[in-house]
């Protein structure tokens, strides 16, 4: 898989994705990885990427010619490209999932009021968001993004069974509590079927809790 991100701010969307699983995960061939600066592709003297937006309102729009041009010439047969913008669909572990199937994709990120329309109308095959909330810029949206779909790459994690135990891996569950040893932690002790050995409770107590801090932390998710 290659993933390119296009962004004002390249160091940002790289810095997290340059340590630990995914790291590893670009070390090991899995995954090409690159940031590009969109004012690269700027053929103004100043490298301007913004202007006023038209019909007036506050704030600078990211001008669509820097933009067309990267993304014509990264762009290949395979290519997926996503805007993140605090107006695009909620990402969660099924678009990950979907993701993690494509073969190249290319993560725009809006900065100031956002890209202009008509970038959306003629090169943007997905609007994403990370959430309800909005962020300086969407280099750290695309990082999040890039590190959810990596992890879920053949040979990424450790255990090719981990990421079918973690959160969302059912969509309306969440975890169950997890504990490791000392079994006996300043009087706080892990619970007794855990220490068991018997499989069938545990796997009961695993679901009983899962639904339970599902109700407490999501109740959204069961529909509640």
């Amino acid at each position: 898989m290659r993933i390119d991100i296009l962004t004002l701010f390249p160091e940002i969307a790289l810095s997290p994705l340059s340590e630990s699983i995914i790291q590893r995960a670009r070390a090991a061939g899995l995954v090409e990885i690159q940031a590009h600066n969109i004012r690269d592709w700027s053929t103004d003297k100043h490298r301007r990427t913004d202007d006023t937006l038209c019909g007036g309102g506050q704030g600078m729009l990211m001008m669509p010619g820097p933009i067309f041009a990267a993304i014509e010439e990264l762009r290949g047969p395979d290519t997926k490209v996503i805007l993140m913008t605090p107006q695009g669909k909620t990402f969660k572990q099924a678009i990950a999932r979907e993701l993690s199937e494509e073969k190249h994709l290319i993560l725009l990120c809006g900065h100031y009021e956002g890209v202009d329309h008509r970038v959306i109308e003629e090169l943007v095959d997905l609007e994403l968001s990370i959430g309800d909330y909005v962020l300086t810029n969407g280099a750290i949206a695309a990082a999040v993004v890039t590190d959810a779909i990596v992890r879920l790459l053949p040979g990424a994690l450790g255990d090719e069974r981990s990421h079918q135990d973690e959160s969302f891996s059912d969509p309306n569950l969440l975890e169950a509590p997890a504990y490791t040893r000392p079994i006996d932690f300043r009087g706080l002790k892990v619970p007794e079927v855990l220490t068991s050995g018997h499989h069938a409770k545990i796997s009961a107590w695993k679901k009983e809790k899962a639904l339970e801090r599902t109700r407490q932390n999501r109740p959204d998710l069961l529909g509640e």
